[in-house]
């Protein structure tokens, strides 16, 4: 039953960070803000989870993970209640900043209670039953945010997501306890270092921030190009929902594909799919051949991000899984820092079709980085198979 409960959590905290992201920025337009002062807003609803996703995870290996999502939803909550008070940019600052707190103390804990909450090898059942309720998520935020919006005003809309984030917090304020409590035990022997390289966790983390920079790059620049070959706000906004409507489609199928394929082989192709989507897309001039193209690519990407949670609590060290989460988030969040102003600059400097390609590039680089062969090694280190298919591979 719990982990029916981690999932309620989920829907309620995780759609209030996708809205909050949405409102704040909605928000701030308003408020006459400059396209440099939405960039600096995006930026910090990162920072918080890159600077302490990491000791957050470690410690919900140590005491649990209850404490960690009340703070979350109280300070998600007091965020959204400031705008809602003084109507300012600094407000919205404030707001930026604990949104970013919100998720940095909801996200590593509840992806390492999914793993916590069922036996290895249902792994690939719940992680992707997680991912799908991500993805609903991702749909919800930005729709309540906008509605919200546009028919209560922005302060009443701040209110109200403010008092969502109550709901959460009455539910574990109420049976928290329910929820695995943690060791409770001094903290666990060996460093970062051992922890990257005895499982090869280092491995699976690289894999994961290339996946992040192949996702990110797609749903920014996408919009830049479709607008470079005269579409529309509409036909371009088609298009980015195509690749949310592919990663919910494969993502309902990924647990037959792994039992198919094993994990490590479906990484790998997923990989591949987005190398050729992101390779095709420079070809394409019209909102339908981009819309397929989304679609490929939402096929791919869409298997990539369930999997790398998979591998991460399966190639964490035996009480530090939640250590492990943390720091996927950590190196997720800084590859969402740092590649847009890379590849920007190079899209400054060269156009378009540099960006597209180099990005295919590192989408097929990230394949041969997943295959079996690389993974054998590692898999050797694990606490148990993420699917019992696995086993073919190793």
């Amino acid at each position: 039953m719990s982990i029916y409960f981690t999932f309620a959590l989920t829907l309620f905290m995780i759609t209030s960070v996708q809205a909050g992201r949405v409102m704040v920025t909605l928000y701030a337009l308003e408020l006459g803000a400059q396209p440099v002062t939405v960039g600096v807003l995006a930026a910090i609803f990162s920072v918080l989870p890159m600077l302490l996703s990491w000791q957050i995870g470690r410690f919900s290996d140590r005491f649990g993970a209850r404490w960690l999502l009340l703070i979350g939803s109280a300070g998600g909550a007091f965020g959204m209640l400031v705008p809602y008070l003084f109507p300012t940019m600094p407000s919205l600052y404030m707001a930026a900043c604990m949104n970013g707190l919100l998720f940095a103390f909801s996200g590593p804990p509840l992806q390492n209670l999914v793993g916590l909450q069922s036996s290895l090898q249902d792994h690939s059942k719940t992680f992707s039953n997680y991912s799908l309720l991500i993805s609903c998520t991702s749909f919800l935020g930005p729709l309540m945010a906008g509605f919200s919006f546009d028919h209560a005003g922005a302060g009443l809309a701040c209110l109200g997501l403010a008092l969502l984030l109550l709901v959460p917090l009455m539910m574990i304020a109420l049976w928290g306890g329910i929820l695995p409590s943690g060791t409770r035990s001094t903290p666990t022997a060996g460093g970062l270092r051992a922890m990257l390289s005895e499982s090869g966790l280092w491995r699976v983390l690289a894999v994961s921030s290339l996946l992040i920079t192949g996702i990110d790059l797609f749903q920014i620049y996408m919009p830049i190009y479709g607008h470079s070959v005269g579409l529309s706000a509409s036909a371009i906004g088609v298009v980015l929902a195509m690749f949310s409507v592919a990663s919910f489609v494969v993502r309902t199928f990924l647990p037959r594909l792994i039992a198919l394929l094993t994990v490590e082989r479906v990484l790998a192709y997923s990989f591949l799919i987005g190398a050729v989507a992101f390779t095709l897309v420079p070809f394409l001039k019209n909102a339908l051949s981009l819309a397929l193209a989304a679609f490929l690519f939402g096929l791919g990407m869409g298997c990539g991000q369930p999997i790398t949670m998979m591998l991460t609590f399966s190639c964490s060290a035996k009480g530090r899984s939640g250590e492990g989460m943390g720091l996927r988030t950590t190196v997720n969040h800084f590859t969402r820092v740092i590649a847009p102003v890379i590849f920007g600059s190079m899209g400054s400097a060269f156009g378009m079709l540099p960006v597209f390609w180099a990005n295919a590039l590192i989408l097929a680089s990230g394949s041969a980085f997943a295959s079996p062969a690389r993974f054998g090694r590692a898999g050797e280190g694990r606490k148990g198979d993420v699917a019992e298919a696995s086993d073919r591979d190793r």
